[in-house]
């Protein structure tokens, strides 16, 4: 059994910027400064067909192949498949006892890609598109960030949709969303938001747009999680970022940046050098103003 030096999984692995994130990784580690010998990824997705499927494509892509990234090629990386659908608790919690009974030691790194983006905006569309992005990202990372070993890193993939300014948001809700300093202050936003598109009542606090309160949420959890945490002792970084408008299934194909483009900024993030950043929103490989 192969020992490795380190262990990161990715979220949503099985396509468009996750499956471009897992490739980048495998590209990019060698000279990466946590770089300290043999990398395991685990690409996770809901379906295991789709999962294997592009495990597959990992195995046999031509730019790996060249670059002689995979271990099998000579390089330094492995590829695994794990079933995780962050739509569901009991996923979350079968993959979090996983990792914890495979790697006891903990991992290295986490990036929570997985998301949905719902054509339509009604009471419907709010819940479940909440339910995932927003509830299904907490889930991952309050379950995983205890089990990352220090020093490492967790990365929740939201969207410049998520900018406060980019939105309609009132005055009140904007300062709520700032001057939160635990999650369940977030948390409380979102079950608000819900219920007042559900009432018919939203339009004078909130934008008609789940997925953008969607990632909003998660900026803002992001930022309270990794301050409580750093205040805690802890050394592991934990930052939000935005990949770009990427030309994926999410985005109906309309994106300017390649997959591979969207990746970037992700990856630096998880085995990147990042100066400490801890609590912040990246985009283009740098800080921004979530505000």
């Amino acid at each position: 059994m192969t020992t490795y030096a380190r262990v990161g999984a990715v979220t949503g692995g099985n396509k468009g910027i996750g499956l471009a994130i897992v490739r980048q990784l495998a590209l990019q580690y060698p000279k990466s400064p946590l770089n300290t010998g043999p990398l395991l990824i685990y690409l996770t997705a809901r379906n295991e067909e789709r999962g294997k499927a592009a495990l597959e494509s990992i195995t046999t892509d031509a730019q790996l192949q060249k670059a002689k990234a995979l271990r099998s090629q000579g390089g330094l990386t492995d590829v695994e498949y794990l079933p995780l659908d962050i739509d569901s608790k009991q996923s979350i919690d079968d993959f979090a006892a996983k990792i914890k009974q495979t790697h006891p030691d903990g991992i290295d790194f986490l990036i929570n890609n997985a998301g949905v983006a719902m054509d339509g905006f009604d009471e419907n569309v709010v819940k479940k598109t909440l339910h995932c992005n927003y509830f299904g990202t907490l889930e991952a990372t309050q379950q995983l960030l205890p089990h990352l070993k220090d020093g490492g890193r967790l990365v929740n993939v939201a969207s410049m949709a998520g900018k406060l300014s980019n939105s309609k948001y009132s005055d009140a809700i904007r300062t709520r969303f700032l001057q939160a300093k635990k999650p369940e202050e977030i948390t409380e936003l979102m079950d608000e938001f819900a219920s007042a598109v559900s009432k018919g009542t939203h339009s004078s606090d909130w934008p008609s747009a789940g997925y953008a309160v969607s990632k909003a949420g998660v900026i803002g959890m992001t930022k309270t999680i990794a301050e409580l945490n750093a205040a805690s002792g802890s050394k592991v970084l934990v930052n939000s970022c935005c990949p770009g408008y990427v030309n994926t299934d999410m985005t109906k194909g309309r994106g300017s940046k390649t997959p591979d483009q969207g990746a970037q900024t992700p990856v630096l993030l998880a085995i990147g050098d990042i100066k400490g950043s801890n609590g912040q929103f990246w985009q283009n490989e740098q800080v921004i103003n979530w505000a």
